[in-house]
């Protein structure tokens, strides 16, 4: 999960906090630090009782994505793969100063990798498939190559 996303958080909104459904009916602040009163919430200290508590958008009412963005929750999971090498399944995203980035539970196990979501490292990503495709080469994480007699190709664990 990544953080709260202001263009979520509209006037009219519906959201969900602590298992309970309200509209934002008043929203101000800035898009870095947004601030939303609450329908049912008319006091500091009702405010107060929310601190701290998650607030989701149901998806169906969430803006509509531009061409190569996905939810957090589309990516986990994910296979992450450079051809036929698998390196490891997607557990979640994390977003770093500079960009977003894929945090990865290697295959063969140790500490999990961070992949970040730029051009170079990231070849394709189909949440439909649950597969992403990176470039294993560019993030040095590329197996030595093993040199066939017949041809020289790589060879590793499969990738489906």
């Amino acid at each position: 999960m990544t953080r709260p996303r202001a263009r979520l958080l509209t006037l009219g909104a519906v959201l969900t906090v602590d298992g309970r459904m309200a509209a934002i009916v008043r929203r101000a602040g800035t898009e870095q630090r947004p601030i939303v009163r609450l329908e049912g919430v008319s006091d500091r200290f009702g405010a107060e009782e929310l601190r701290g508590l998650e607030l989701t958008v149901d998806s169906r009412d969430a803006p509509a994505l531009a061409e190569g963005e996905w939810w957090a929750h589309e990516l986990e999971g994910c296979a992450v793969c450079d051809g036929e090498q698998l390196l490891g399944t997607v557990i979640r995203l994390i977003e770093l100063p500079s960009c977003e980035a894929l945090e990865v539970r290697p295959t063969q196990g140790g500490e999990p990798v961070l992949v970040p979501l730029v051009k170079d490292a990231v070849r394709t990503v189909d949440p439909a498939a649950q597969r992403i495709e990176v470039n294993l080469e560019f993030l040095n994480l590329a197996p030595p190559r093993v040199q066939s007699r017949e041809r020289g190709d790589r060879r590793g664990q499969g990738c489906a």
